[in-house]
């Protein structure tokens, strides 16, 4: 029962309150990024949600695109901004996913949405992950967020679709707010501790 209808309905409630208790720190960063962004403070990309349905994810921007002079973008490294660091770091620019979760392309608590080329690189096992809503934070997140290995992050996606309970929600929720906290297990440039899950697998 909680998983079909009740968690829904708190995801709801509670992306409803604290969009508006965390309207002065929205208007504050958008501000700050729109300034150091050129007027683009959002960032907006195409990830696979529950059943592998596309939906536009949308977070603060928190990397310029600024380009070589070939017309490539820079690393990501060399793009983050001053500002994007810090709102990255303290994990600010997720909360435009609270919009996601109130229109119920997401929830609180899920697996997170990752790109829609790493679909055909799954284990048929893995895919599972696609069965729930994907969320703001989960499991993953709170075992070691992005130096987990991807076998080891996936598993721990599937093992949440498979034991979904309000209980399971509640201990991963306080974790969540103790590592944002204390910016434990925070990467600013995730592709300098982990390649991309597609390449990992065509390598392995």
């Amino acid at each position: 029962m909680y998983k079909f209808y009740v968690k829904r309905g708190i995801d709801f409630v509670f992306a409803f309150v604290l969009i508006l208790l965390l309207f002065p720190v929205f208007l504050v960063v958008f501000i700050l990024l729109s300034i150091a962004n050129k007027g683009y403070p959002f960032f907006v990309q195409r990830r696979p949600g529950k059943g592998e349905k596309i939906f536009s994810i949308i977070k603060f921007r928190t990397m310029n695109n600024k380009k070589d002079a070939e017309g490539n973008l820079l690393p990501d490294k060399d793009r983050l901004t001053t500002i994007g660091k810090f709102v990255r770091k303290t994990s600010l620019d997720e909360i435009p996913q609270l919009f996601n979760v109130l229109k119920g392309d997401m929830s609180f608590i899920g697996p997170r949405p990752l790109l829609i080329r790493y679909l055909p690189y799954y284990h048929e096992n893995e895919r599972k992950r696609h069965a729930v809503l994907p969320g703001i934070t989960g499991l993953a997140q709170v075992s070691g967020r992005n130096v987990l290995a991807w076998d080891k992050r996936l598993a721990l996606d599937v093992t949440y679709v498979e034991n979904i309970s309000f209980l399971l929600d509640v201990k991963i929720i306080i974790s969540t707010v103790v590592k944002v906290i204390a910016s434990k297990d925070v990467v600013v440039d995730p592709n300098s501790v982990i390649v991309d899950l597609d390449e990992y697998r065509k390598e392995n």
